[in-house]
């Protein structure tokens, strides 16, 4: 079974087919590979691209299936912003990539 969700691209390849999708519930990212088509069929998506497609879980991946175009080139600097993030505020780049939650009180 799988739910819906939105989403904007971070990474695409044409030629593979491929996609790095950041979604909707900040959760983890969710991985797109079209199945085996000619290059003319299905959706050809690019870095920034809002998204609508359906999305599972198998094996602790996220994996998004038909996908459909909903804003061509919503937010084309979105990866190099969050990558920029790192940069520009080593303090809470703790750790490499990952950015950690402040501890709540209680």
């Amino acid at each position: 079974m799988s739910d819906q969700m939105i989403g904007v691209v971070l990474w695409a390849d044409a030629r593979d087919r491929k996609a790095v999708i950041w979604c909707e519930d900040h959760g983890n990212l969710a991985y797109y590979t079209a199945p085996n088509q000619t290059e003319h069929e299905g959706e050809c998506l690019d870095a920034g691209d809002l998204i609508a497609f359906e999305i599972r879980e198998e094996h602790d991946c996220r994996l998004a299936r038909n996908p459909r175009r909903v804003n061509a080139g919503f937010a084309p600097y979105l990866a190099h912003n969050l990558s920029g993030a790192r940069r520009t505020r080593p303090d809470i780049t703790r750790g490499g990539n990952v950015l950690p939650f402040e501890k709540r009180a209680g």
